[in-house]
C-alpha cells in the first residue's frame, strides 16, 4: 500500500493495488452478510487454496516488500526513511479512526451511555497505536454478523512491523553484498519456518501479531524486497510472466499451491507490475486510492449491512463503488497532502 508521488515510472502496480483492494472487499462480503459458509468465486475455482482477499493481501505484502526497500535504498539515513513511512500510514489511518467515532454515535445501541463506554475512549488510542488493534466498540453492529467496526485494519500493524525491520538494515546500509545476504537468509528462515515448522510456530504472539500471520505476510513481503535487491526487472520479460502464469494454475491444479506461493507468486506480481500495457500503466494519473479503499471499505460494510441488509450481489456492488469513492477522496484529501508535506520536508 505504499507508493511515490513523483518521478513515477510507467507500471502497473497502481492498478494492482487497486485490484488488490477490491479483491480483499470481495471476500469480506460474504463473511459480512453472514454467508461465510457460501465461498467467493476465486475459493471454489481453487478448491480452497486461495480466495480473493488472500490473493490481494499477498499481493499488497509483496508490492510493499519491493517499494519499501527501494525507498530504504533511497534514503540517506534512518529519520528521512521512518518519516516516509509514518506521513504514508498514519494521516489517513487518524482520519478514518475519527471519522468511525463520528458516525458511531448515530448508530450507537449500547445501554450504557456512549460517552461513559470505555470500549469507545480506547478505540482511537489502540488503533492508533497499531499494536493494540481494537475492532468492537460495544453497542455497535452487534445485530450484524460481525461486529468490528474496521477488521481490515489489524494487517496495518504487520506491515509496519515490516518497514521496521527493513529500517534495521540502516546499520550496515552502504554493504550492497551483506544487505543481500541477510535478506537471503531471513527468506530462508521465514520460509523454513512457515512450510517445516508452522505447526510449532503459527500460534505464537509477538506484540498481539500471530506467528501464522507474521511468516504468511511476512515471507511475500522479504521475497519481494529479495527481488528489488537483485534487480528482477533485469530478468523480466512476457514470457517470464506468462510462464510463472502457467505454473501456478498447474500448483493450483495439482493442488499445492501453498506449497510454493512464497516463491512463485511474489516475481510473478512484481514481473507482471513492470510490464507495461496500454491504459493500466497510466492509471496512476488519477491518484492511488487503494489504501483509502482498503482502510474505508470495511466500515462502509458494515454500515451497509446494518441499515439495509442487501442481497449479495448488490452488495458487493455497493461495497466496492462506494469504498472506491472513499479511497479518492483520502488520496486527494489526505494523503496525497501528507506526501508532498514529506517531500517539502525532505
Amino acid at each position: 500500500m505504499q507508493n511515490h508521488l513523483s518521478s513515477r515510472r510507467v507500471n502497473n502496480f497502481d492498478f494492482l493495488r487497486f485490484l488488490f483492494a477490491v479483491f480483499v472487499i470481495i471476500t469480506h462480503s460474504y463473511a459480512l452478510s453472514g454467508l461465510e459458509s457460501q465461498q467467493d468465486l476465486l475459493q471454489h475455482i481453487t478448491n480452497n487454496q486461495a480466495s480473493f482477499s488472500s490473493i490481494g493481501l499477498s499481493g499488497f505484502f509483496v508490492i510493499s516488500g519491493y517499494f519499501i526497500f527501494k525507498s530504504f535504498e533511497r534514503s540517506s539515513h534512518f529519520y528521512e526513511y521512518l518519516k516516509k513511512r509514518v506521513l504514508r500510514v498514519f494521516p489517513a489511518l487518524l482520519v478514518v479512526l475519527l471519522l468511525s467515532l463520528l458516525f458511531v454515535g448515530s448508530i450507537y445501541e449500547g445501554k450504557t451511555p456512549l460517552l461513559l463506554n470505555s470500549s469507545f475512549w480506547t478505540y482511537l488510542p489502540n488503533n492508533l497505536s497499531l499494536y493494540g488493534f481494537q475492532g468492537v466498540i460495544s453497542g455497535v453492529f452487534e445485530e450484524n454478523s460481525y461486529h468490528s467496526i474496521n477488521g481490515s485494519l489489524w494487517t496495518i500493524q504487520y506491515e509496519f512491523s515490516l518497514y521496521l525491520a527493513i529500517a534495521l538494515l540502516f546499520f550496515i546500509k552502504g554493504r550492497p553484498i551483506f544487505i543481500t545476504i541477510v535478506i537471503s537468509f531471513i527468506v530462508l528462515v521465514m520460509l523454513s519456518m512457515y512450510h517445516l515448522w508452522i505447526d510449532t510456530f503459527g500460534g505464537v504472539k509477538i506484540l498481539g501479531m500471530q506467528g501464522l500471520h507474521i511468516l504468511n505476510l511476512g515471507s511475500f513481503f522479504v521475497v519481494g524486497s529479495l527481488l528489488a535487491i537483485l534487480d528482477f526487472t533485469k530478468w523480466n520479460s512476457k514470457m517470464l510472466v506468462s510462464l510463472l502464469f502457467i505454473i501456478i494454475l498447474v500448483f493450483f491444479k495439482i493442488g499445492l499451491y501453498n506449497q510454493v506461493k512464497h516463491i512463485l507468486f511474489p516475481p510473478f506480481i512484481v514481473g507482471l507490475g513492470f510490464l507495461p500495457v496500454k491504459h493500466i500503466s497510466n492509471f496512476s494519473k488519477f491518484g492511488d486510492p487503494s489504501y483509502g479503499i482498503y482502510i474505508y471499505a470495511f466500515p462502509v460494510q458494515q454500515l451497509l449491512i446494518y441499515l439495509y441488509r442487501p442481497i449479495i450481489e448488490i452488495f458487493i456492488i455497493l461495497s466496492i463503488s462506494i469504498s472506491i469513492l472513499f479511497g479518492y477522496l483520502s488520496w486527494h484529501l489526505i494523503e496525497k497532502r501528507a506526501m508532498l508535506y514529506k517531500q517539502r520536508r525532505s
